[in-house]
């Protein structure tokens, strides 16, 4: 019965031949009603099957013609969850499903307008300057949009049983746009609310929402209503942490003409709910998910359509819901799923992006350019490179051509330089543009004897402290010790990643004693960047490697960023942003490492704690033992906590001891963050403020010809917007300190 339940309205075994919604509900309920009292799992389906709500509402109207119990708790169980989905996206799927439960006649119209017009209210009192805080208007445009997408899940329904009531909602909605902050520029929930209204004045007739519940209907208008009751509205304070709770759910690309998408605008706002739903609930399961996206229930193609929803979540900002990996494989299997028409459309809407990659922001254009090469990975690196041989005629900073250079560059570090020269035979031109096939870059390739001496040493095992011995004997009287020594063991350590760890793990001693301070270790990643010149995944790994093992700091590695020899690499290469990326997200790892660390150390002393006070507790008790008043608790028990508390009690001491630690280093983590904080912007605006011009720069990309200082502000302006946007949850605690340093007007306009 469960698989009856979890394939209804699927093609398979399961029904037999039958493809008609009415069989399928008619099997089911014959099933399900001796399953009567399974109602977790029928809520379960509809709420994470969400595409099928109408099978499961006309399945539960049915229901409630035999059992009234049964249904009003489910009923109770929907609001229940409601109310503790009111803080997160699942509240859009439950009044859906509520709206089709009133179509099946198991709720009145008149509660779901009293459930639309509460959200509706404290959405309105949210944005009034006098009355709410207008910071959080995110959820109040979240209620809103939740109102206008169930709509077209029983509009019709409402708008024959309660027209005034439904009409009074949409003027509301109305009037809520008319006091809330818009940029000028047409967004989701003005565009949502176009549909609406063209679905309305079309007598909300659409393709995409099937209506089993009309095969039903005689029988359904005997059941009993259930009532919802008004639900409590939470509170907010600030408009990050609301964006933040409240992200917006895609972000249309418009990557196709709108030819391609014959559809009417209320039947796309449909298909990309239930996109965006399987892709949200099957995420744990990919060939699922693409098999459920490729067999949607709407009598139209839409393939195009699914496209563009899929690449608005790879690319949406400020993160989509999942990493990029999972939709790089859900479109690899829909490729394999449907291969006589979605791999051209993806072709298509690749080709579509690139000719817009100068107007996609830079952490979008980062994220497309990981796709792609992962993507081609996996279809043997075919691509029609002769199509964008030109961007060779291209200036270096183009970002048509550093799109093109980007993606080459990760693919031979998915594969091998020779695979990607054979990949690109067809625009051999292109070959331009891939790494240097030698990685290495030995300034003692001709066999300088100290180099070589130390290469001895290294082959012999001495130990770190000898080899320093040595050094200071041998190399300091000599200039360029750091050279010799950082060249030699690069290249001892070149021949693979464990090879290179290796070399840093044993002679980690020697690095950091030739470079203590901020300085030193400025002039080892130069070392490091000069050897691996020509590979820049092995640059990225070494550095991340060697503040892995605390030899470079986080600082350092801003500043040699932002060191005369990259900031003139900021718009033809990624490698910079890449290596600085890995520096932070490193550096806030470490920050929330500690933080479960200490939480789970402070669960273990409450353990301990509480034992010793359970203790304290029984030995006070008076019981009676063979009539006779004694102190203390069963002896059973008082056996238990004892032991109890000698385990605790042991470890209690070291874990308070390591608790202290650790809080210890999280106060000097957080204080060395402001300053790698204050140092990156700083030495962003001390970039900035040389290239940019005094007052604000305003390049219009259509009547003006950018150049190549304008393209390194953008690039530039680009990655500082990505950056902060990224850690904005951990630059809001220094924003006071910030804006009196470092966020310098200019900088701010910029």
């Amino acid at each position: 019965w469960k698989t009856l339940l979890l394939r209804i309205g699927e093609k398979g075994p399961e029904y037999g031949t039958s493809s008609d919604y009415k069989d399928h509900i008619e099997t089911c309920f014959g099933v399900i009603r001796r399953e009567i009292e399974r109602s977790p799992f029928l809520l379960q389906c509809a709420e994470q099957l969400p595409h099928k709500i109408p099978l499961y509402g006309t399945l539960i109207g049915l229901l409630n013609l035999e059992n009234e119990d049964f249904v009003r708790r489910i009923v109770e169980s929907v609001q229940a969850n409601f109310q503790d989905a009111l803080n997160c996206n699942s509240i859009r799927i439950l009044l859906r499903f509520m709206t089709s439960l009133l179509c099946s006649k198991v709720i009145q119209p008149a509660s779901l307008i009293v459930v639309f017009e509460t959200l509706l209210s404290s959405a309105a009192t949210t944005v009034d300057e006098e009355k709410g805080n207008p910071s959080w208007q995110p959820q109040a445009d979240f209620y809103v949009i939740c109102i206008l997408s169930s709509l077209p899940w029983g509009g019709s329904e409402l708008a024959e049983q309660v027209p005034d009531e439904i009409e009074r909602v949409l003027v509301g909605i109305q009037a809520y746009l008319s006091i809330r902050f818009h940029n000028g520029e047409k967004d989701f929930v003005e565009d949502l609310l176009d549909r609406i209204q063209s679905l309305a004045s079309n007598g909300w007739k659409l393709d995409s929402v099937p209506r089993p519940h009309l095969s039903f209907e005689a029988q359904l208008v005997a059941g009993k209503f259930h009532p919802i009751k008004c639900m409590e509205q939470p509170s907010g304070k600030q408009k990050h942490d609301a964006l933040t709770r409240y992200p917006q759910r895609i972000r249309r690309l418009n990557i196709f003409p709108a030819n391609k998408m014959e559809v009417q605008p209320i039947d796309r706002f449909v298909v990309e709910e239930y996109l965006l739903d399987v892709l949200f609930f099957l995420n744990g399961c990919r060939k699922e998910c693409a098999s459920y996206m490729a067999n949607l229930p709407v009598p139209f193609r839409y393939e195009y359509l699914m496209a563009e929803t899929l690449f608005s979540q790879i690319l949406l900002l400020p993160q989509p819901p999942f990493k990029t990996l999972y939709y790089t494989l859900v479109v690899m299997d829909l490729c394999k799923a449907l291969p006589g028409a979605f791999p051209a459309v993806v072709a298509g809407a690749v080709r579509a992006l690139f000719e817009k990659i100068s107007d996609i922001d830079m952490e979008s254009r980062t994220r497309l350019i990981l796709w792609f090469s992962h993507h081609l990975s996996n279809f043997q690196f075919i691509w029609p490179w002769e199509e964008w041989a030109y961007v060779l005629d291209l200036p270096k900073w183009a970002p048509k051509r550093v799109f093109v250079q980007e993606v080459l560059q990760r693919e031979v570090r998915l594969s091998y330089w020779d695979k990607i020269k054979q990949s690109i035979e067809n625009a051999s031109a292109l070959e331009e543009l891939l790494p240097a096939k030698a990685g290495q870059n030995f300034m003692y390739e001709e066999g300088k004897e100290l180099s070589a001496e130390l290469s001895k040493k290294v082959k012999e095992k001495q130990t770190a402290r000898d080899m320093m011995v040595w050094i200071d004997e041998m190399i300091h009287p000599v200039h360029g010790t750091l050279s010799v020594v950082v060249q030699t063991l690069l290249d001892i350590g070149s021949k693979s990643f464990t090879h290179l760890v290796t070399v840093l793990e044993r002679y980690g001693q020697v690095f950091a004693k030739l470079c203590p301070d901020s300085d030193k270790q400025v002039m080892l990643l130069s070392q490091v960047s000069t050897y691996w010149k020509d590979n820049v995944q092995m640059t990225a790994v070494a550095i991340d490697r060697m503040m892995g093992y605390r030899l470079v700091s986080n600082q350092a590695i801003v500043r040699w960023v932002f060191s005369p020899e990259n900031v003139d690499q900021f718009h033809v290469s990624d490698q910079q942003w890449e290596i600085l990326g890995n520096a932070l997200n490193k550096t806030y790892n470490r920050i929330s490492d500690l933080r479960k660390e200490i939480t789970n150390i402070t669960k273990n002393v409450l353990v301990a704690e509480n034992a010793r006070v359970e203790l304290e507790a029984a030995e006070s008790k008076l019981s009676l033992v063979e009539g006779e008043p004694v102190l203390g608790d069963n002896p059973a028990k008082m056996k238990r906590l004892k032991s109890t508390v000698e385990k605790t009690g042991e470890a209690e001491l070291s874990l308070r001891e390591s608790l202290e630690a650790k809080e210890a280093l999280l106060n000097r983590a957080l204080s060395e963050t402001e300053v790698l904080l204050l140092l990156l912007f700083q030495s962003f605006l001390g970039v900035l403020k040389e290239r940019l011009p005094d007052s604000t720069m305003e390049v219009d990309t259509e009547n003006c010809e950018i150049g190549e200082r304008e393209q390194w502000c953008l690039s530039t302006l680009g990655y500082l917007t990505a950056f902060t946007r990224q850690y904005a949850n951990e630059i809001w605690p220094h924003m006071e300190k910030l804006e009196s340093e470092v966020f310098h007007p200019l900088f701010l306009q910029a």
